[in-house]
């Protein structure tokens, strides 16, 4: 592995939360598509992800990169049972929104809109934080998501009875954990090797 680094020298880089695509540059060399052999496709898992400076680079390591793809695809899709996928999509960008990870925040809110259909309230979410009323069962995913996601966690059997008490069974409750706790190790993880860029 090479250990160029590459200046970060993003000019006007995204500075406000949004919903809007936008880019993200890495801040150490990915590998090019023609380095690319098949176990870094069979890790990438969907191999239109080559074409993105992020798994580019985490396919440096791809045992670690389709573990960590594999973990996000079963979280994010695999809903026949448990939460909606708007809310496990709400819970990761109240975990981004938290960490300060603009390229996350926005990914995560475009979805948690789709599929809610509640553009309006995901877009508080992002304009006024974590704090934004958006009704007691969000609140209460936003809640938990935003306790799991501090330093030291604070994620206690009150956030849990506050879950339940607005209609999460324990399977849902797991839904928001596993999407929150995976999105504030991804937000740091991404956060430490790069920056976000403007739509391109």
């Amino acid at each position: 592995m090479s250990d160029t680094v590459i200046e970060p020298a993003v000019e006007n880089p995204p500075v406000v939360f949004t919903q809007d695509k936008i880019g993200w540059t890495a801040w150490l060399q990915p590998l090019a598509e023609v380095e690319l052999t098949d176990r870094h496709y069979e890790a990438l898992v969907d191999k239109a992800r080559a074409k993105s400076a992020y798994f580019a680079l985490l396919v440096r390591d791809p045992d670690i990169l389709e573990a960590r793809t594999k973990t996000d695809n079963d979280i994010f899709y695999n809903t026949k049972d448990g939460l909606p996928r708007a809310e496990r999509e709400l819970a990761a960008t109240a975990a981004s929104r938290l960490n300060g990870c603009i390229l996350c925040a926005s990914v995560h809110s475009r979805f948690a809109s789709q599929y809610s259909k509640r553009e309006a309230d995901v877009q508080k979410l992002l304009d006024e934080g974590v704090t934004a009323d958006l009704g007691d069962r969000w609140n209460a995913i936003v809640a938990a998501s935003v306790a799991l996601s501090a330093t030291p966690p604070a994620f206690s059997a009150d956030h849990a009875k506050r879950l339940r008490d607005v209609g999460l069974s324990d399977e849902e409750i797991s839904d928001v954990v596993h999407g929150a706790a995976f999105f504030n190790w991804a937000n740091r993880l991404m956060l430490s090797i790069g920056e976000p860029t403007p739509a391109s």
